[in-house]
Formats: C-alpha cells, sequence, structure tokens
C-alpha cells in the first residue's frame, strides 16, 4: 500500500483552471481544520462521474486561506459531500462556496 501525500500549500497562480464551453471550475473555502480531508461533488446530471479534491492551504495575497479546487467541472448542480449544500456551475467562471457542514 502506497503512503499517502499530504501536499503543501499551493501559492498564487499555483492552479491551473481549464474554463470555456461547457467546463467551469469551483473553489470551495473551507475552516482550516479540514486541511487535507477529500471532499466529494456528486453531480446531479446522469452519466457525470463524481469528482473529489482535497482541502489545502492556499496562500493568495495577502492572506492564506483553505480551500478544495476543482478545477474543471461540467455545467450543470452538484451537491457537496457533507454539506447538503448545492453549488450550480457555468461554463467559462469559477464559482465560489464557503463549505458548511451539516450539524
Amino acid at each position: 500500500m502506497a503512503d499517502e501525500v499530504t501536499l503543501g500549500p499551493s501559492e498564487d497562480g499555483g492552479v491551473v483552471l481549464e474554463l470555456g464551453g461547457e467546463i467551469g471550475a469551483l473553489v470551495l473555502r473551507t475552516a482550516a481544520e479540514l486541511l487535507g480531508a477529500e471532499i466529494e461533488l456528486e453531480p446531479h446530471t446522469p452519466g457525470v462521474p463524481r469528482t473529489h479534491s482535497a482541502v489545502r492551504q492556499r496562500l493568495v495575497s495577502p492572506e492564506r486561506v483553505y480551500a478544495a479546487v476543482y478545477p474543471s467541472l461540467r455545467v450543470g448542480s452538484y451537491t457537496v459531500e457533507g454539506s447538503g449544500q448545492v453549488v450550480a456551475i457555468e461554463g467559462g467562471r469559477v464559482t465560489e462556496l464557503v463549505y458548511r457542514p451539516q450539524t
């Protein structure tokens, strides 16, 4: 079994987003306590695969934020695992959402 690797902070320009046409992106801001957690998105569109991303520290001048970034999502609605939040992704756009865990 391979050891899991925790990635370090990403810096400005450290994430490449594929945007345009039927592809958008999501930046899911979280609390620092979720560092390293994998958060899945469940698409509402049949045939679109589930996807996940790890929460990482993002060094966005001048602040540090914690976020999972989904760089190339098909247009449509997705449910965020663990929160029940629904987010709509639009083509050619970056959507930002603050993660609110279910209690």
